[in-house]
This record gives structure tokens, sequence and C-alpha cells, in this order.
């Protein structure tokens, strides 16, 4: 049995002009198994692709400067955690 979904991305380049990307992740459900197990499956992949990050991330315009500035700030950090536990 197979248990698919696809979700459509719609990305405007520089141009103007719209780009659809088709994502479609498929999960193998077992016999016996249990809906919600498949399901549990089916959102860590869904989240593995990043397509709710990106959607955010598009939602607004974020200068060069600041995805410098958070990007430095994670690896910061990161840095501390790593660290920490050394």
């Amino acid at each position: 049995m197979l248990f698919g979904f696809g979700s459509f991305l719609y990305i405007c380049s520089p141009e103007k002009r719209e780009e659809v990307f088709l994502i479609m992740i498929i999960i193998n459900v077992k016999d016996g198994e249990s809906l919600d197990k498949a399901l549990k499956r089916f959102k860590k992949k869904f989240e593995k692709t990043g397509v709710l990050k990106e959607l955010r991330s598009r939602q607004a315009y974020e200068k060069k400067s600041i995805t410098r500035r958070t990007t430095v700030k994670k690896a910061i950090y990161k840095q501390g955690l790593n660290q920490e536990t050394v």
C-alpha cells in the first residue's frame, strides 16, 4: 500500500516568471502498520525537504547582510554548544 502526497512550491524569479516545482513524498505502508506511524514518518520526511522553511523565508524579503548575520550567530551558538560538551 502506498501513501503519497504532492505539494507545489511557487517561486518567482527576478524576471517575474513563475516556476512550479512538484515535490512528491511517497511512504510505503507495511501490512499491519498503523496509519499514525505512517503519518509520523511522512511528517519527518516532509520536514526534511525544507518546504515550510523555504516558504516562511520567502514571505518577506531579507537583506543579504541580515541572512549572513543570522548564519554567523547560529554558527557561534553551535560552536558554543560543542565546546560545552567537550
